[in-house]
């Protein structure tokens, strides 16, 4: 019988699974960006879990900012199985999401079905949310998914390396951010976020010095 935190897992993978197709039908309906559409579905569901579990403030907590030291064996695994499944598909779609993003037309006239592409990739990120509550809760994980990205894409110079970066400044957030709060015995979320902040830090100090040396 799965236990409390896989059922947890699961839930929350079709939840936000479900959330993914609304975002991406309200997309197609409004022309509004992915962007400001997550945004507002975050901060209502955020809203309404406050509402659910304001009573339980040992609940809410974890809801918030997580707690990775319940995570055991098995969901690991499973978190790791998921994580290298996202990064397989979407290499799989990358050169589509790409070709979308600079022109829907030239892309449609490629053969390519930039709504279908576009529900896939929100699919994923839904799940990489899911796996992320876990360790970071609710109230964290969009940063955790944004701040190492944003680290990324100032010190990259194509497209390849920013993928790369962002997945290798994530792997330093998180795991960086888990043994500094088993240093500190604090809740790990965050200091994963602060792991992640200080690398967006360092990128941008990086990013000065070159253009300052050249």
């Amino acid at each position: 019988m799965l236990d409390t935190l896989v059922f947890s897992l699961v839930v929350a993978a079709a939840v936000g699974a479900r959330a993914a197709v609304l975002i991406w039908h309200l997309g197609r309906v409004t022309k509004l960006s992915f962007e400001t559409l997550v945004g507002a579905t975050f901060t209502l569901a955020l809203a309404i879990g406050i509402l659910l579990f304001g009573d339980n403030l040992d609940a809410l907590e974890e809801a918030l900012f997580g707690d990775i030291t319940a995570v055991g064996v098995t969901e690991a695994v499973a978190a790791v199985l998921i994580s290298v499944a996202v990064i397989f598909l979407t290499k799989l779609i990358y050169r589509k999401i790409v070709l979308g993003l600079i022109s829907e037309e030239l892309a449609t006239s490629k053969g390519i079905s930039v709504a279908r592409t576009n529900l896939l990739y929100l699919l994923l990120v839904s799940l990489t949310v899911a796996i992320g509550i876990q360790i970071t809760g609710t109230l964290l994980v969009g940063f955790l998914v944004v701040t190492p990205a944003a680290a990324a894409k100032i010190i990259s110079t194509n497209l390849s390396r920013y993928f790369t970066l962002s997945a290798i400044f994530g792997l330093i957030s998180a795991v960086s951010g888990i043994l500094l709060s088993s240093y500190f015995n604090v809740v790990p979320g965050p200091l994963v976020v602060i792991s992640g902040i200080t690398l967006f830090v360092v990128a941008i100090i990086i990013r000065w010095r070159l253009k300052v040396t050249s």
